[in-house]
């Protein structure tokens, strides 16, 4: 099914979405009855990513001018390839806040009914002012058109017209964040393909890492996180499914993605683990930006068809915005594996953690660390049975006087080990092993990665490769903290 849908026209699709949300889709939602892990997508874009005629004064929206799908479709779509939660998020220009409270939301609230097996939130990709894009997501209420409105029709940088490039700096951007916080439902950002406008591998283009740390700063309940593997990983296939030998995966046509996550996510010792050393909640995720599908001449994959992010949640929308806000993510493409159990052990005891939390240990203290995940256990939808091959354990310290902060980089960070087919065990479709914590004694904290393929770093991503061989996971880290 997941082929014959790729090469269908768009007309053919929407009618098959229709027929399958009525009698095939059911199968494949995840039910739940408690906190499980859900899968999702917070950067999903919709016909009311509109083009501009910009011939009249002010420019006029050009509905289906940019991407051209229905929020219904978008949300049919996502429920077929597994998805359970998914935020709409369309980018603005003139007067956009206009077209997301007049057309894009009674859209939604029409999906909502259409499709109320996916829990769907209203948002945007904010212009960001001084940066790229970032997801922003509003919490469910009875006001989030109005929240919405007020956010982008007053920070966003392309609202305004004639154009004023005073509302594009980063000090706008803090300020923006400071008004967020201080809202009585705060929404939540991450940064958008964070890096694709890099030159380089550890050169920075419209998000650097200090603005993002200002951010955070500003706004630790909100600013929490970056997209590790952006959208538009189907730009390097042609809409027969054949390799595009020019195109760049995520659309990084100046550095490229490794193995398809963003640099500054993948480098192990690299910014991210700079985060997590200073002690921040900062997060990563995987989404679709999904606008055309490839084999409608687009670059992208349907919203869960190839990357997903996992959050061990409830099945509401409070609860999902919460376990975001928290970390209790993991992020995979390519469904290489579906799920994640950690267990601690030691001194007598043992808790369930999850990626996100911070433990408190006694100092010196061995710990034991159970790991089961969860294979997906059928062919993913490019027909194949992905494999995994290898399973990374990377450690790093919290920074303190003994091991100082420098600036992007954690020195302490290493793959202290990695974990082969026969070095775990194997029931069905779940696979365990033990990860030993000798004597722990300072902070310090855990993340896991794997891979279908061989390479121990996952390497620059040649244009035209297909992203099917090339498959990730990546867990938030858990923190353990001496008393």
């Amino acid at each position: 099914m997941p082929r014959l849908i790729r090469f269908m026209s768009l007309q053919t699709v929407a009618l098959a979405c229709i027929v399958l949300s009525t009698f095939l889709l059911p199968t494949l939602a995840q039910e739940s009855s408690g906190k499980a892990w859900l899968a999702g997508d917070h950067h999903i874009h919709s016909r009311y990513s509109v083009g501009w005629n910009r011939g009249i004064d002010p420019p006029a929206p050009i509905i289906g001018g940019d991407a051209i799908y229905p929020i219904q479709m978008n949300a049919l779509m996502a429920k077929y390839f597994g998805l359970s939660w998914m935020v709409s998020t369309d980018h603005g220009g003139p007067g956009h806040s206009k077209v997301n409270r007049e057309r894009a939301y009674p859209e939604l609230l029409q999906s909502r009914l259409a499709v109320p097996e996916v829990i769907q939130f209203y948002g945007m990709e904010l212009d960001t002012p001084g940066a790229d894009h970032s997801s922003l997501i509003i919490p469910f209420s009875d006001t989030e058109a109005e929240q919405l409105f007020a956010i982008e029709s007053a920070w966003a940088k392309r609202e305004p017209w004639p154009a004023n490039p005073e509302w594009d700096t980063e000090p706008r951007m803090l300020l923006a964040l400071a008004a967020m916080a201080q809202q009585q439902l705060p929404p939540l950002i991450i940064a958008n393909h964070p890096s694709r406008s890099a030159t380089d591998l550890a050169e920075y283009g419209l998000d650097h890492p200090d603005e993002l740390r200002k951010w955070n700063d500003t706004a630790p309940q909100v600013a929490v996180g970056m997209a590790g593997a952006p959208g538009h990983q189907a730009a390097t296939l042609n809409a027969d499914g054949s390799a595009k030998l020019e195109g760049a995966r995520g659309g990084y046509g100046r550095y490229p993605t490794l193995g398809g996550f963003d640099q500054l996510s993948a480098t192990v010792g690299g910014f991210w683990d700079a985060m997590i050393g200073e002690g921040r909640d900062w997060w990563i995720t995987a989404n679709s930006d999904s606008h055309v599908h490839f084999s409608e001449g687009g670059s992208d994959f349907w919203p869960g068809e190839y990357s997903k992010t996992y959050v061990w949640a409830d099945s509401d929308h409070a609860s999902i915005l919460e376990a975001i806000r928290s970390g209790r993510i993991f992020v995979t493409t390519g469904d290489l594996i579906s799920g994640i159990k950690l267990s601690l052990t030691g001194a007598g005891s043992a808790r369930e953690l999850f990626p996100g939390d911070r433990v408190v240990v006694e100092q010196g203290q061995e710990l034991q660390l159970q790991v089961t995940l969860n294979l997906s256990g059928r062919p993913n939808f490019n027909g194949d049975n992905p494999e995994l091959r290898r399973v990374d354990i990377i450690q790093g310290l919290l920074f303190s006087a003994e091991n100082p902060a420098t600036d992007n980089s954690n020195a302490s960070t290493r793959v202290i080990d990695r974990i082969e087919p026969d070095q775990w065990q194997q029931q069905g479709d779940r696979i365990s092993f033990d990860i030993r914590i000798p004597r722990v004694e300072a902070g310090m904290y855990l993340r896991l990665r794997g891979t279908s393929g061989s390479e121990l770093e996952p390497q620059p991503d040649l244009r035209g490769e297909t992203p099917w061989q090339d498959l990730w996971f990546y867990t938030n880290p858990v923190r353990f903290v001496t008393n």
